[in-house]
């Protein structure tokens, strides 16, 4: 069995839970941790974890860190939608022989009441929307505002935590800059206040953001429910608890 002494676990975050899957894993005797995290967002929640901030270039840069770093274990706990880093870390760490971890939180499952349209992406979601609605909240986050710039007959709310770029194609309506968690109460009364009818979400899972989902099925409101991208196969858990389980047998 591995020893924990002067080990080191890298931890890909992206998901709120991910802070507390670095917190937990701080206080694990002879564990070192490392938090990394994409840069998309220019004031990111951090710990007092030493954290690395931007991409790694790929996954010859990963391979290069992870060596230089002298990483013993690896946590990808990026966001179900941040599929390339997922799969850069799988060839990576199976180049150099790194134990790896995936924390997957669960999709969302649709329940009665719920009006759901599934898509396989963004782009279909735009070639569905003329058809359905005219006043749509669009929860994306900014990265893919850039697909729906062309809608111009169609009238948006945007939801994200950060602004657009200065200069980025967008479509037309309005961008509220915020950070969830949102209450139901919230939801429910944005959704009144703009008139929506249709919301289009990514199937992120998690408890954050999904009052908005409930606030959609209580006011029959369609959800246009974009899925997953594929995910890279090995070892998965769905909770914080598990995978500091994970860490722990490594630790013995």
């Amino acid at each position: 069995m591995i020893t924990a002494k002067h080990k080191r676990v890298l931890i890909l975050g992206g998901i709120g839970d991910s802070l507390k899957l670095t917190a937990l894993a701080s206080s694990i005797p002879g564990l070192e941790v490392i938090n990394s995290l994409a840069g998309r967002t220019r004031q990111p929640v951090v710990t007092s974890t030493p954290t690395r901030i931007g991409p790694f270039g790929g996954v010859s840069g990963l391979r290069n860190y992870l060596r230089e770093q002298k990483i013993d274990f690896l946590i990808d706990a990026t966001h179900p939608f941040a599929s390339q880093i997922s799969w850069n870390a799988a060839i990576a760490t199976s180049e150099l022989n790194i134990p790896r971890l995936m924390f997957v939180r669960p999709p969302w499952k649709k329940i009665e009441g719920d009006r759901w349209l599934e898509v396989e992406s963004n782009k279909a979601a735009t070639r569905v929307l003329p058809e359905l609605a005219s006043r749509i909240f669009l929860s994306i986050g900014r990265q893919e505002l850039v697909s729906y710039a062309h809608l111009k007959d169609l009238w948006f709310l945007m939801r994200m935590i950060e602004p657009p770029q200065p200069r980025t194609p967008v479509p037309p309506g309005k961008i509220l800059t915020e950070r969830g968690p949102f209450s139901l109460e919230e939801e429910r009364s944005l959704l009144q206040k703009y008139e929506i009818e249709a919301v289009v979400s990514k199937n992120s899972g998690g408890d954050a953001t999904y009052p908005k989902i409930i606030a959609a099925r209580e006011l029959g409101i369609l959800v246009v429910m974009i899925q997953r991208p594929s995910l890279p196969g090995g070892e998965q858990v769905s909770d914080v608890e598990s995978a500091v389980s994970w860490l722990r047998n490594y630790s013995n």
